[in-house]
């Protein structure tokens, strides 16, 4: 009998959509969170009139909230990054609506174009950064909702000496623009 799962053959379950279950209202699991980012990136009715782009610093909406998630929208005009950080206790689904973004991990550099879906765990460290020439919009669904991001100022993603001050301030935080510092990515 072979005792390899669908999930271990295929290896990444986001390449694998018949896998995956379709939104439910309040998701309750990793495959719902990354279906109601997928959900709401086919409908782009429900974001693409929110969008704005801040040359000074990314902009960010919080889009949605349910039991113990929250979705944001941010957009990143060329040269914006997050900085290394991790998302404190909450789990993510970050997913390119437009553009391209850079995702930099310990384990090496990933490019993700528009469609382009990442699930972390909590102490998961990345940074995110547009280096195209082109401003991108992204969507995050975090679990719980993000209630703090620590920065990260030696990092592997990093050089040593590098400054990430007002890296924090790049990301969105637990309030509608405007009305808090920002915390994630």
């Amino acid at each position: 009998m072979n005792s390899d799962s669908d999930l271990q053959i295929a290896g990444d379950i986001l390449e694998v959509p018949h896998l995956l279950q379709p939104p439910r209202e309040h998701p309750a699991t990793v495959a719902e969170f990354a279906g109601l980012a997928r959900s709401i990136a086919a409908d782009p009715s429900q974001w693409e009139h929110l969008v704005r782009y801040d040359a000074a610093s990314r902009w960010y909406h919080r889009l949605r909230t349910g039991p113990g998630y929250e979705v944001w929208l941010l957009s990143w005009v060329p040269g914006q990054g997050s900085g290394p950080h991790d998302h404190g206790r909450s789990s993510g689904v970050l997913t390119v609506l437009r553009g391209a973004l850079t995702e930099r991990t310990e384990r090496g550099t990933r490019a993700l174009g528009a469609g382009a879906q990442r699930v972390f765990a909590p102490g998961y460290v990345h940074e995110v950064v547009n280096d195209s020439l082109e401003p991108a919009v992204s969507l995050h669904v975090y679990h719980p909702g993000l209630t703090e991001m620590p920065m990260l100022a030696e990092s592997p993603l990093r050089p040593a000496g590098r400054s990430v001050a007002g890296a924090c301030a790049a990301e969105h935080g637990t309030a509608e623009r405007g009305t808090a510092n920002p915390v994630t990515a």
